[in-house]
């Protein structure tokens, strides 16, 4: 009895030692200075259709790991409920590990910020409004496409956006413009600018110490930096006549899509353009696929590829949009020249590599001997006279030597940054860069900046050294159209292979990024009546989109993959007038398709393609199951009940337009199906251009599509002929009808043994 008794005792001492414990873990969550911070939950598909009812079950989950309905509450800054379910809150680290744990969650991931990558243009590509047929006409220029981008804000008032001979608002829109700080929907909107948005909610999370100031930033859709206005007038410009930049590149400015419509969703508030947080990007995602968007453009990006897709919030929210029907196209990135820094690597988007054009701008250079050079230059100055001297000579003398012109040489790019310094403190009026690399200029100066190559500055400076006082004359800016201009891979374009999922190629494609022409905010500084010339990948992305929203127009039952395949297999492997296209780095090189994907976008033909390489939910099944995914997270994710199979299917059977095969030890057989959108009654063959000391064959050879045989799967067996591990190696393989090529690359690496 004694024994029991006083086991009651202990017993009672340990239930109020509990009871005390566990009232103290409430206190302590309600007193808890454990600091907050803004998280993404994404839930995947939506389990209702009603966006309130989602809504309702944010607040249930949230509720689990708050003290009260009303801190729960408070504690959310976004839901997330249109086209997926997912919420963004302010959390402690422990409240995220909880909700983590759930097996209802897909992910949880803290918010961070990403990067904006930053009139010839369509002529170039084969666009011409003055032709009498082709895809522009085909489709009244994009007229009942609505393009939602993803950026900085817009200035409205640019004649880039107006609304002249366009007809009514497409009904399947949606969205609307929403009022703020010198941004009037009735005013500033109209059948141009038919959406525009804005996002601050969290700020002080996600931008700690850092005020609000209307001046600064603008809350509203109303953008003072212009890389908003840039983007969409590339992608989607009415024409306007007689724009030039400071007399550079004069003509008449139009997009790739002159009649689309446009949706500016605001998620970029640095006003230097240095980041955008992914929950401002996933809200802005979920209410463009409420709003009835057609086309998504994103120039917005990762310093550096971000890890598994589950914890990249901007691949996830793309991923809704495109089982939406929605094409995402994405950039590269700015990181280039060096290997695998691409961004935007998930497979269902439609990333950007950027080239230049066939256009250049120079000067006139004379000296005092009457001879005459010209010079790269963008210069937007006047004509200039002045004394002319060899930067080293004054490298030691430490009184400035106003008014000269300076030639220097240098090797590393980061030595031009250097010499541009040393010109400003020597208050020089000009300075001539002598470099190795033939790479163009992208940088704008309103005083001469002149690159020439190394023999042209040793022939400036045999001129230096043979006079006491040489002179230099330099012509205001102009600009070279045409030959000889070679098309490149320009050098900051962020380069494959694809660090997250090799076998998978990014980019996917490359279009024109290096000084485009396109509207920006007149606030802007380095803007020139409201116009600007555009260097980076971020400029690259609306030219495709735009090009996308008219294939779109011309096949609105296509899916994203079918667009992106279409795209892909009738790229341009040479410049538009035949030359090979190469790729600016130390050493220049050809371009492979990790420089530029499947080639150079060529929208005549991307029309047209007889075959593509379609894709729906199941395939990103196999894409997540070959990944190595749990079942459950897939689940969720889709909104589809998954079973991987045993063994797990091979990532080389995605349905890509690519074949990329990072490893190869032992001969692998690919499986890959097209589908039929050209005549119903075809005949394809298969034509092969093997990667060095690679074997292809394929199974079948011929494909024979008739009206009951819309689909035909085949088989490509590869094996490798080299006997040591090796780098990467290239090739094609194209079905052709006789008419219709549809060619994907061929990248292979040999790996006899893996270290």
């Amino acid at each position: 009895m004694g024994i029991v008794k006083g086991r009651s005792k202990a017993c009672l001492f340990v239930v109020f030692l509990f009871i005390l414990s566990c009232g103290f873990c409430v206190f302590a969550q309600e007193s808890s200075n454990e600091k907050r911070k803004v998280y993404i939950v994404h839930l995947g598909a939506r389990q209702h259709d009603d966006p309130e009812l989602v809504s309702e079950s944010h607040q249930r989950m949230l509720e689990s790991v708050f003290e009260s309905p009303e801190a729960a509450r408070k504690s959310i800054i976004y839901n997330y409920h249109h086209g997926f379910s997912g919420f963004s809150a302010r959390l402690t680290d422990s409240q995220a590990k909880q909700l983590s744990d759930r097996p209802d969650v897909f992910s949880v991931s803290p918010n961070r910020m990403v990067q904006l990558q930053s009139t010839r243009v369509y002529d170039y590509l084969g666009l011409s409004p003055t032709f009498p047929k082709g895809i522009l006409h085909e489709t009244n220029m994009g007229s009942d496409v609505v393009i939602g981008f993803l950026d900085s804000g817009i200035w409205p008032e640019s004649p880039a956006f107006n609304d002249e001979g366009l007809g009514p608002i497409p009904k399947h829109w949606k969205g609307k413009c929403v009022a703020g700080e010198g941004f009037d929907p009735a005013k500033h909107c109209n059948k141009k600018l038919v959406g525009a948005k804005y996002y601050t909610d969290g700020w002080d999370e996600m931008f700690p110490g850092e005020r609000i100031s209307e001046e600064e930033y603008m809350l509203s859709p109303r953008g003072l930096g212009g890389h908003g206005t840039t983007v969409a007038s590339i992608a989607a410009s009415s024409f306007v006549p007689n724009v030039s930049y400071g007399g550079l590149a004069p003509g008449v400015m139009r997009g790739g899509a002159p009649k689309a419509r446009i949706a500016m969703y605001k998620v970029v508030w640095d006003r230097e353009f240095q980041g955008s947080s992914v929950v401002h990007m996933l809200k802005a995602f979920d209410e463009a696929i409420n709003d009835g968007v057609d086309v998504l453009s994103v120039s917005i990006g990762g310093i550096l590829p971000s890890g598994p897709y589950q914890e990249d919030n901007m691949a996830l929210g793309s991923f809704h949009a495109v089982m939406k029907g929605i094409p995402v196209v994405a950039g590269a990135a700015n990181t280039g020249p060096a290997a695998s820094t691409v961004s935007n690597v998930a497979p269902w988007l439609l990333t950007v590599a950027a080239t230049n054009i066939d256009r250049t701008f120079y000067v006139d250079m004379t000296f005092g001997n009457n001879i005459t050079m010209i010079g790269q230059a963008q210069h937007t100055g006047k004509e200039l006279s002045a004394g002319l001297v060899y930067l080293e000579d004054y490298q030691n003398d430490t009184s400035p030597i106003p008014g000269k012109v300076f030639l220097t040489f240098v090797k590393e790019d980061w030595e031009m940054t250097s010499a541009l310094v040393a010109a400003s403190s020597n208050q020089a009026s000009g300075m001539i860069v002598a470099r190795s690399t033939d790479q163009q200029s992208d940088v704008v100066y309103k005083t001469p900046y002149i690159y020439v190559d190394h023999e042209v500055g040793a022939k400036i400076l045999r001129y230096i050294r043979s006079t006491s006082s040489p002179t230099i004359k330099i012509s205001a800016g102009k600009t070279l159209v045409g030959r000889p201009i070679a098309t490149q891979v320009c050098g900051f374009s962020s380069r494959g292979p694809n660090p997250i999922s090799p076998p998978i190629l990014k980019p996917d494609i490359a279009a024109p990024g290096m000084t485009i022409l396109a509207a920006t905010s007149e606030a802007f500084p380095d803007s020139y009546g409201g116009y600007i010339l555009g260097t980076g990948t971020s400029f690259a992305t609306p030219v495709v989109s735009g090009l996308v929203a008219l294939l779109k127009a011309l096949h609105p039952d296509w899916s994203p993959a079918a667009l992106k395949s279409a795209i892909m297999t009738s790229a341009w492997k040479t410049d538009p007038s035949g030359d090979p296209i190469f790729a600016e780095g130390q050493p220049r090189k050809l371009a492979d398709p990790f420089d530029y994907g499947a080639g150079l976008v060529n929208m005549e033909r991307a029309k047209d393609p007889g075959l593509v390489y379609d894709m729906n939910v199941d395939d990103y099944i196999h894409f997540f199951c070959a990944s190595g995914y749990n079942e459950t997270a897939i689940t969720i994710l889709v909104g589809k009940p998954t079973r991987c199979s045993s063994p797990l299917p091979s990532i080389l059977d995605f349905n890509y337009p690519a074949i990329t095969i990072p490893d190869l030890e032992e001969e692998v057989t690919i499986t890959r199906t097209v589908t039929n959108v050209g005549p119903v009654d075809s005949v394809y063959r298969a034509v092969v251009e093997p990667p060095q000391g690679v074997k292809i064959v394929v199974e079948p050879e011929t494909l024979v599509f008739e009206q009951n045989t819309k689909k035909l799967g085949f088989k490509v067996r590869v094996s490798s002929s080299h006997k040591s591990n090796t780098g990467y190696f290239f090739g094609s393989f194209t079905w052709t009808d006789g008419t219709r090529n549809v060619t994907i690359p061929l990248s292979v690496r040999t790996r006899v043994l893996n270290p």
